[in-house]
């Protein structure tokens, strides 16, 4: 049995927030808290937030046992890029992306 959280149109770079899942993908859930809170990354306090709802999904509402959780899949996909122009000599312009993620986090229960 899995169970999933999802935020949605968060404000970091995916190629910034991939760098920390990739340091909790297929630890306990325990240890993925432990990693999150000394990362000092601004990706690593989104993650712990979804993490937390994904946890909290498992014991509510499927009765899961939270010592036994672990992170089986984390991934985080590209969401909408806002475009923004920055004015530079000569009457120029360069467009400035700010990028949003999509952090999918899924739980599963260790067999005993």
């Amino acid at each position: 049995m899995e169970t999933r959280a999802v935020a949605k149109y968060i404000r970091i770079s995916p190629q910034k927030a991939r760098s920390v899942a990739d340091a909790v993908r297929g630890k306990n859930v325990g240890e993925a808290y432990g990693i999150l809170k000394f990362t000092p990354r601004k990706a690593a306090r989104l993650i712990e937030r979804v993490l937390t709802s994904a946890v909290a999904n498992a014991e509510n509402n499927f009765d899961m046992d939270a010592g036994r959780l672990y992170v089986s899949q984390i991934f985080i996909d590209e969401g909408p890029t806002i475009k923004r122009f920055k004015p530079r000599a000569q009457g120029r312009a360069d467009m400035i992306r700010k990028r949003t993620s999509h952090i999918t986090v899924v739980v599963t229960e260790r067999e005993v």
